[in-house]
């Protein structure tokens, strides 16, 4: 991508060229106090550090970066962090995060992700658990490359650390209120403060709606939105000297009419309707995208519904200069997906069969999650020759799916008669009916299958996952200024499924996507999975000019099943685990009022758990398979630059190629080399460019605010057998202008914000979702205007 790389060369120079003028003349300032920058912490390494002096790759968005996003969830942040990419599902848990172009993108119950979701020290079984809705942060910290050592099997590929505020003990509180353009609000209020001397408190409870991005012309009313409450309820206690508590209990609701998808090239199913894309398709090998369709004609309401209850329990207790652990957590979620799959409104009326006219299909899938983990730590102080932690981890999971498809009748290959015939030998104990007893049998019932007949199938799916691990990590000062960096984790994986589907259908027909009671399926599995990855590495300061370093990391992702609604005899073998090696080499420097941090990195990946095109039946599907070996590597580099006293600039960019090694082939598909070809969800280039300015006045302060980002084209899924792209699967590359301008009174008692998003109204895909015309549509994809109330007492 020439321009891509002139983009990056453009920004990595200009980043680089005036990082390069200013540390010398900050350099001369270390004799003075410690700025803010300096000064910023993070609990990456599971101890509160400083940002500058750890030897991991890490991405910070603070408490006022994250607010000024005024983001809605997750979505709106990663624009924020160049070496993340979000693919949003059709539900919160079929969403993933990808780490330098490395993710788990399944709709498996029995998968895990490849990027490990934290939440105040609490591991989270599904990255869609934290997706629900994001207020009261601290920070949000994103770790990339793998994290096995101190966060476990499923951060192959990287850790989001989320980090909410802690109460303090100062009586206050605070109201917030964020109106947007098309009916989308944000209220949030929270009161903190000391109970008793030694304990501290605080509430804080959200609500949020959003009428949403795109209009339904079937019953013309809007959809893509949401409606979401909830609270956080923390007490922070010092129960002795030595001793101290922290626990939380969260509640959150939420129920979105999210995520329709957008016809952006023309399926043919319904070219009249009025949201028909204006598009010519796939034109000289291009897709000729329709950037602004904003519109869909569905008769049935693709729908999230999510509850979830969390409490944790942190105990802190220091055994002299040694601090002992332990966090207690269990969380309840309960996800309910409705889904429209034929995606018109004129599907399921003929008479006619199937594929001549078009045919209805829709999903209901109630899923319930139990989570319980406890982990427990044992921390050495810092300051001595050899500092080390050792802990141990133990996580459960049991989850609960049902899942239902109603759709046409499919007889496109004369099915009916074999499937009656099987009816009515299992049914009505007729033995071996001739084709005669069964065209008889057909007539005399009157059965039909034609489009307007729909037939029913449900599936019952159970998986359980039980995880347990041991794990040290230390660093040795063999100087002053070089200290050596090790760690090891040894981890226990077990993973078990059952699964049972039934037709609903009177006759057992078969259906689109319905498979007949001839195919009923009684299933289970388990299996289990040792392994040891270990972390080796270096690290030297060099003196007031920042500080290097350079490890060597094995990462570590377990073993799953492709456990889905139709799943087949084939899909009942395990998916082995998912294991990487790698390197990075990393610069840091933090001194006076400027910070820089770049990193330079490879990973290579083996037993890439994907979903693997299988051809092997007549027609493509996708099945969860450890489809081959992947590689990323690339440069990364971000700063944060306070410019003056009212000046602040920060940014980042990331150049990386993600790209396919080796790639297995399905049983009974014939493939060709995909080696080199690009691994989806993984930009080359991503950066960001925010400036921030405060101008001190007798009576207010005003504010300013402005960000840009850029993200470069990517693929929305993997290329398919024959080692090729459809045009149709590639999002084109988006930027976006964001600004604000906040007036605040009274030393911050009072603050109004004028809000602008996406000020050049940039139109963009985020995700492709498949059929070769089905993308999302995200709400940064549209120019917005709001304004934000905010009151501190």
């Amino acid at each position: 991508m020439n321009a891509s790389k002139s983009k990056l060369w453009l920004a990595v120079t200009a980043a680089l060229s005036f990082a390069g003028t200013s540390i010398p003349a900050l350099a001369a300032d270390t004799g003075a106090d410690e700025s803010d920058i300096e000064k910023i912490t993070v609990t990456s390494q599971k101890r509160q550090e400083r940002l500058s002096e750890i030897p991991v790759a890490v991405s910070v968005l603070r408490s006022d970066q994250i607010d000024n996003t005024f983001a809605g969830g997750f979505e709106g942040l990663q624009t924020m962090v160049p070496s993340v990419s979000f693919r949003k599902g059709t539900t919160t848990r079929n969403s993933a995060i990808t780490v330098r172009g490395i993710g788990t993108i399944s709709f498996s119950v029995a998968a895990e992700p490849s990027v490990s979701t934290v939440v105040d020290g609490v591991v989270l079984g599904r990255s869609g658990q934290a997706f629900t809705d994001l207020y009261d942060l601290e920070r949000v910290e994103v770790l990339r490359g793998p994290q096995g050592t101190l966060f476990g099997k499923n951060a192959s590929a990287g850790v989001v650390n989320i980090t909410t505020k802690r109460p303090t003990g100062e009586t206050e509180g605070m109201v917030e209120a964020t109106l947007l353009q098309d009916n989308e609000y944000r209220v949030k209020a929270k009161v903190q403060g000391a109970i008793t001397d030694n304990v501290n408190a605080s509430l804080v409870a959200t609500k949020s709606g959003f009428d949403g991005n795109i209009y339904n012309v079937y019953n013309n009313e809007w959809v893509n939105g949401y409606d979401k409450e909830g609270f956080r309820a923390m007490v922070d206690a010092e129960l002795s000297p030595n001793t101290n508590m922290l626990f939380i209990f969260e509640s959150m609701k939420s129920d979105d009419d999210c995520c329709a998808d957008i016809e952006g090239l023309p399926s043919g199913r319904n070219p009249d309707s009025e949201a028909a894309p204006d598009s010519n398709g796939i034109v000289n090998g291009k897709a000729d995208l329709d950037l602004d369709q904003r519109k869909v004609d569905h008769d049935f309401e693709s729908r999230t519904i999510d509850e979830q209850t969390a409490l944790s329990l942190q105990i802190d207790h220091d055994f002299g200069d040694y601090t002992f652990t332990s966090i207690t957590a269990y969380r309840e979620w309960d996800n309910t997906e409705y889904r429209e799959g034929d995606f018109t409104s004129i599907a399921g009326d003929s008479t006619e069969p199937v594929f001549g006219v078009p045919f209805q299909l829709h999903d209901v899938g109630p899923q319930s999650w139990d989570q319980f983990s406890q982990e427990v730590r044992l921390t050495s102080p810092v300051g001595q020759a050899l500092e080390w932690q050792v802990g141990a981890f133990f996580w459960s999971q049991d989850s609960e799916r049902n899942f239902t498809r109603d759709a046409s009748c499919q007889n496109n290959n004369g099915q009916l008669n074999s499937e009656i015939a099987y009816y009515m030998e299992n049914e009505l104990g007729v033995v071996d009916p001739s084709e005669s007893d069964v065209e008889n049998f057909i007539s005399q019932e009157g059965i039909t299958c034609g489009a307007n007949d729909i037939v029913s199938a449900t599936a019952y799916m159970r998986t359980e996952f039980h995880n347990w691990a041991v794990f040290g990590d230390g660093r040795y000062h063999l100087t002053e200024d070089f200290r050596l960096l090790f760690g090891v984790r040894y981890t226990d994986d077990e993973v078990e499924f059952d699964h049972n589907r039934y037709s609903n259908d009177q006759y057992g027909r078969r259906g689109v996507g319905v498979r007949p009671a001839s195919e009923n399926t009684n299933f289970d599995g388990k299996t289990s999975e040792t392994n040891t990855s270990i972390k080796l590495g270096a690290q030297y300061d060099l003196d007031d000019m920042g500080m290097v370093y350079a490890t060597y990391a094995q990462g570590y992702k377990g073993p799953g099943f492709n456990v889905f609604y139709n799943m087949a005899e084939k899909d009942t073998l395990p998916i082995g685990e998912e294991t990487s090696d790698a390197y990075e080499l990393g610069y840091k420097y933090a001194v006076g009022n400027l910070m820089i941090n770049a990193a330079i990195f490879k990973t290579e990946i083996e037993g890439f758990q994907a979903n693997n095109f299988d051809n092997s039946s007549g027609v493509t599907i996708t099945r969860l398979t450890n489809a081959g070996d992947v590689s990323t590597q690339g440069i990364e580099l971000d700063f944060l630059w306070q410019a003056t006293e009212n000046l602040t600039l920060s940014g980042g960019v990331a150049s990386v190629e993600a790209e396919i090694d080796e790639f297995f082939c399905p049983d009974g598909a014939a493939c060709t080399d995909r080696s080199g070809l690009d691994v989806p969800f993984s930009p080359d280039l991503k950066y960001n460019l925010t400036a921030d300015y405060v101008m001190e006045m007798d009576n207010m302060d005003i504010l300013f605010n402005a960000s840009y980002v850029y993200t470069d084209e990517q693929y929305g899924t993997l290329p398919n057998n024959n080692g090729e792209f459809n045009p149709a699967h590639l999002l084109p590359d988006y930027e976006l202008l964001n600004a604000s301008v906040a007036f605040s009174f009274d030393d911050d008692a009072y603050r109004v914000t004028l809000i602008g998003k996406n000020l050049t109204d940039e139109s963009f895909f985020t995700t492709y979702s498949g059929d070769n015309f089905r993308y999302q549509v995200p709400r940064d994809a549209d120019r917005v205007f709001g304004v934000q109330f905010r009151a501190n007492f």
